[in-house]
């Protein structure tokens, strides 16, 4: 886990810089959504589209650190993560979409979660190409404040 966030951190606030800091990054953050439907934990990391960093507030990525390097076991974790921020915002009136990243610091899988389909990127992205990595976040994001 910490070689992996030794990778992933920079990643991210790579993706802050780029978006001049008009999103906010949360790590290790209590997610509570609907503890009756299991939507509640620790999440390894929230992007918001907010810049507002003291409190979460229409998260659009959820981030999960893949363990023993297996990215398909990552996946159930990932969804249920997204799906738990898809409600959050409905309960706010942000009907967004919200994506997902599996990853292992060197690969990067990513997720689309629009009302109550998910599309899995077939292609898993390697660290080499980090530059096709941070533009899938900006465009991500990008995407969703164009809304």
């Amino acid at each position: 886990k910490a070689r992996s966030e030794l990778i992933v951190t920079p990643v991210l606030v790579e993706v802050i810089k780029l978006l001049n800091q008009e999103i906010s990054l949360f790590s290790g953050i209590e997610f509570n959504v609907d503890k009756s439907r299991g939507l509640n934990g620790v999440c390894d990391y929230i992007i918001s589209l907010s810049p507002e960093q003291l409190f979460l507030d229409t998260p659009v990525i959820t981030i999960v650190e893949a363990k023993n390097d297996n990215i398909k076991a990552g996946l159930a974790q990932c969804i249920s993560e997204m799906l738990a921020a898809s409600l959050y915002n409905q309960e706010r009136g942000n009907n967004i979409d919200v994506y997902g990243v599996v990853t292992t610091g060197s690969l990067w899988n990513f997720l689309k979660l629009t009302e109550k389909t998910v599309s899995v990127d077939l292609e898993e992205h390697h660290i080499s190409n980090i530059a096709k990595i941070l533009g899938i976040f900006v465009s991500i994001i990008k995407s969703n404040k164009a809304l």
